[in-house]
């Protein structure tokens, strides 16, 4: 579901306060947990409100802003490094990869009004789609089914299904087409 208008959030006590203690459980519990211990982060993000399917793997180095605000499918793996600043919500479909370094951001600024407000605009990831190592997403962007990003692009608008794009900004580099493997693996 993608939504076209912006939002002018204005971050509760509540809201806050559970940023608070999600910080102190991710550094305590969360970043400093092995690498195999997927199950361990995904009850820790499931208890601070995130949606997360079976089979995900989380890498203990990805810094997630607001657990309540994340949505993974099944499969979907984050890697190393990986910064979701989810001040709005952040789908993530089944099978999809976001590899090293990656910054997914949903939050910026109103740059035309003098008070500067925080803008947030949602971010979908549909399934099977590769974020390669580095890429920067701006809010309000959503990457399509199956597609490549290229490393160090830089995302600021939507992306069609089965392309592959590189650069920045983002600019389609090719069509994904999958071949089956004629070899045992």
């Amino acid at each position: 579901m993608k939504l076209n208008s912006c939002f002018y959030p204005s971050f509760s006590f509540k809201n806050r306060l559970a940023r608070f203690f999600w910080n102190i459980v991710w550094l305590v519990f969360f970043r400093f947990s092995p690498r195999f211990f997927y199950p361990w982060r995904w009850l820790l993000l499931t208890l601070f409100g995130a949606t997360i399917g079976r089979k995900c793997r989380i890498s203990p180095r990805v810094i997630i802003w607001a657990p309540w605000n994340l949505r993974l499918g099944k499969a979907v793996v984050l890697s190393d490094d990986v910064f979701i600043y989810n001040q709005a919500q952040v789908d993530i479909g089944d099978g999809a990869v976001v590899s090293y370094g990656t910054q997914i951001c949903t939050g910026s600024h109103d740059y035309c009004k003098e008070s500067f407000p925080l803008i947030t605009k949602p971010i979908f990831i549909e399934p099977r789609a590769w974020v390669c190592a580095q890429v920067f997403i701006l809010g309000g962007v959503t990457i399509g089914e199956g597609s490549v990003v290229g490393a160090r692009s830089v995302v600021t608008k939507d992306l069609s299904s089965w392309k592959v794009y590189a650069g920045n900004p983002v600019r389609a580099a090719n069509t994904r087409i999958l071949v089956e493997s004629t070899t045992k693996e």
